[in-house]
């Protein structure tokens, strides 16, 4: 009789120590960083139709951009599949560096406000440790 919780076998090691994004992550946290507005929101031609979606703690992926014309830190910030921001210019070179080496980070949303034809998103920047 096995008297273990979970037997251990060479498939379960394997996938608990490789670390990558498919691999068990029991001891992970969330670190908050940064408080922003995200940037470029006028700029995603869907953001109407996601609009009502984008509610506070809604968790958006930010994924790095680094062949960006304008900007070669860039981080776009995505709710599903649409590109709705970055995170701004002034803010992105640790991250982008950050996450150049691997780490991973996500945005939570705080607050969504339409200001004139703006969509205004302020959002939280946590990183996975």
């Amino acid at each position: 009789m096995n008297t273990g919780i979970v037997k251990i076998t060479p498939e379960l090691l394997a996938l608990v120590g490789t670390g990558t994004a498919n691999s068990l992550m029991p001891f992970s946290r969330e670190i908050f960083l940064l408080d922003i507005v995200v940037a470029g929101t006028t700029y995603c031609e869907k953001i109407y139709e996601v609009e009502p979606e984008l509610t506070p703690s809604t968790v958006l992926r930010m994924i790095r951009q680094p062949q960006n014309k304008y900007d070669e830190l860039a981080i776009g910030i995505h709710y599903k599949d649409v590109r709705i921001g970055w995170v701004p210019r002034e803010l992105n070179e640790v991250i982008s560096r950050l996450m150049d080496a691997g780490k991973e980070f996500f945005c939570r949303i705080e607050k969504v406000a339409e200001v004139r034809s703006w969509v205004k998103i302020n959002a939280k920047i946590y990183m996975v440790e």
